[in-house]
């Protein structure tokens, strides 16, 4: 037996079981064509032996492993453009694995695990690409122009020992263009794109507020520019964790071009990959690879943001060019800090809240200039003295608001701030103003749309909270608290079928987020809401004993689940939860009514009223 040191690849048609149930002539019709038009001359080009077919795929083997690398490259940009115009349910694609390994020879067939790597590496390849094993990566290095996506160490079928993977970025490099293909970019238009959420390839999969703010901050820069369309970052996170057909999420958003990326956070490193794709034919135009120190990541942002303005050929205005390169902050580690803050305030606990207080105090402890970081500790003392009676005196409330507009009077977040710590102190008219100028300055901030939505519940005019709770939910394609919120005031005003639309996809959410956070009683307690609405009262029971055994202690959550066991019929439980929660409210009351010692807490805590009167009734 003859041994030997080879590259192999290993191919594979995707779907090919239920292409051929679709249609067997076409399907083989077309793929000999393709073989016999494309991969074979391909190969042959590139010195490349095939070593045996299958029904659906084919192993080769190559005696340079850049010669294979080159040549399963040019072999999927080409597939590209042949499938261009064909329907989505007939197009042949290939995944691709490569492997530089030790193989056995035997009669003109090749053995060994340099053949069974190749095999996995191409089952865990995405249709249309290419993957590559550790030893390919280095071998190549920089003698193509391509660059390589760090997948990580893979547990793959039947192999013994994890191997590193690497996705080629198909978009480096030039590809072959369509005959009588169009301009990517038409000067008579308006160019659009959608920004996806950046992957988090960090091995700590905690790391995911990180890639998501760096994909929000994105969008943020992106959306300053008057020449350019972009989708919002609600409709653009409806994608997060899909595996998606770029030309289809394209033609969904009704948009020209898409930036995806990755982000790998490693102790001080980052690596930062970005992709811009043509929506027409999912050919990529530009793509960059950032292997930075974690200090360099907003110059990174803002190097994504100007090559995408470079290559979409877009004039920017010399306040946009301003605008962009005025980043919240320089210090990378308060931004960290801020974007922990803001993953564990929308938790909403009194033990998130005061982990994202935490955190933003620390945002505000490295950057003292940082107003995001202040407009951010000023709801998590608003909710904390609000819901939970936090000693926090409301006049430093404001104070931390007010701090936040002094840095940046132009922060829609510090002005919703501010309206929310108003609305809690019974300020109406200011809560109003504040509010209505967060929203002037940023008609699609979730948090200013919930905060008003919740003012005119509070202010009695649900119907004028309609338009604002109809807007958070679309904010936010991954919260519950605004579905489930507003479901109740559709309900209270007698409009069921829209309150049980808003109800199950309050449920959807909240069922994700307790996937997502097994940790955290809100979704439970909100979804028990829901529930409710929904007729599914046994489950409700068994999400509210879940909230109450992760937090017997919150008293919010005594106070919401008492609502839903009074509607549920079960009075003993609320009346239970209700002493213990009254004997909380003289400690809220003290906070909130301080400057009036006389006041009747009853006549202004209505939804506590209301409650009692359900109590009674029932």
């Amino acid at each position: 037996m003859e041994r030997r040191l080879s590259a192999i690849m290993a191919a594979d048609v995707v779907g090919y079981s239920r292409l051929m149930g679709a249609n067997e002539v076409g399907t083989l019709t077309a793929l000999r064509e393709h073989r016999s038009e494309l991969i074979d001359p391909c190969i042959a080009d590139h010195q490349g032996r095939i070593v045996k077919l299958t029904g659906d795929g084919m192993l080769v083997e190559f005696a340079s492993v850049v010669s294979a690398v080159d040549c399963a490259v040019d072999v999927q940009r080409e597939m590209r453009s042949r499938n261009a115009g064909v329907p989505e349910e007939r197009r042949i694609e290939f995944r691709i694995g490569i492997n530089l390994g030790d193989v056995i020879v035997a009669d003109d067939d090749i053995f060994g695990d340099g053949v069974n790597v190749a095999s996995r590496i191409e089952g865990v390849a995405k249709p249309g690409g290419v993957s590559v094993s550790g030893n390919v990566r280095e071998n190549v290095g920089n003698k193509l122009d391509l660059v390589f996506e760090d997948a990580g160490e893979q547990e793959l079928k039947n192999i013994a020992f994890p191997v590193r993977v690497f996705n080629v970025v198909l978009g480096s490099g030039t590809a072959k263009p369509r005959v009588g293909a169009e301009p990517a970019v038409s000067e008579a238009d308006r160019p659009s794109i959608a920004v996806l959420p950046f992957n988090n390839m960090s091995d700590d999969r905690g790391q995911e507020f990180f890639s998501d703010g760096i994909t929000e901050d994105i969008i943020t820069d992106l959306s300053k520019i008057s020449g350019l369309f972009v989708v919002g970052r609600n409709t653009s996170f409806t994608y997060k964790g899909k595996s998606l057909q770029l030309q289809q999420v394209a033609a969904e958003l009704g948009v020209k071009f898409l930036l995806e990326g990755s982000v790998r956070k490693a102790g001080e490193r980052v690596r930062v990959t970005g992709q811009l794709i043509d929506g027409a034919t999912g050919g990529h135009l530009w793509a960059d690879r950032y292997d930075r120190d974690l200090t360099d990541i907003f110059a990174i942002q803002d190097e994504i943001t100007q090559s995408i303005v470079a290559q979409l050929k877009i004039k920017l205005l010399p306040e946009e060019r301003k605008a962009i390169a005025q980043a919240s902050t320089a210090d990378v580690e308060a931004y960290t800090y801020y974007l922990k803050g803001r993953q564990f305030f929308h938790n909403s606990t009194k033990r998130f809240l005061g982990l994202a207080r935490q955190m933003f105090a620390k945002a505000v402890e490295v950057d003292p200039l940082y107003a995001r970081a202040y407009a951010g500790m000023a709801n998590c003392d608003s909710r904390l003295a609000g819901w939970f009676g936090a000693p926090i005196p409301f006049d430093e409330i404001l104070a931390t608001a007010s701090t936040a507009l002094a840095l940046d009077h132009n922060l829609a977040e510090a002005h919703a701030a501010r309206g929310n710590a108003l609305s809690v102190t019974g300020e109406s008219a200011a809560a109003k103003e504040a509010f209505e100028r967060a929203l002037e300055l940023d008609p699609n901030s979730f948090d200013a749309n919930l905060f008003y939505a919740n003012y005119w519940v509070n202010e009695g005019e649900p119907e004028r909270a309609v338009e604002f709770y109809t807007r958070a939910v679309e904010l936010n394609p991954e919260d519950c608290q605004a579905p489930i919120l507003f479901q109740q005031v559709l309900r209270a005003l007698c409009r069921p079928e829209e309150s049980a639309k808003y109800a199950q996809l309050g449920l959807k959410r909240a069922e994700e987020q307790l996937r997502q956070h097994p940790e955290s009683s809100r979704p439970a307690q909100l979804g028990a809401g829901a529930l409710v609405n929904l007729g599914e009262n046994e489950r409700a029971k068994r999400w509210l004993e879940r909230a109450l055994t992760i937090d017997p202690d919150d008293t919010h959550l005594q106070y919401n689940a008492a609502c839903v066991w009074t509607q549920l019929g079960e009075i003993d439980r609320a009346f239970d939860l209700l002493e213990a929660w009254t004997q909380h409210v003289g400690g809220i009351t003290k906070v909130w009514f301080k400057h009036d010692p006389d006041l009747d807490p009853l006549r202004d805590l209505p939804r506590y009223q209301k409650l009692l009167e359900l109590v009674a009734d029932a």
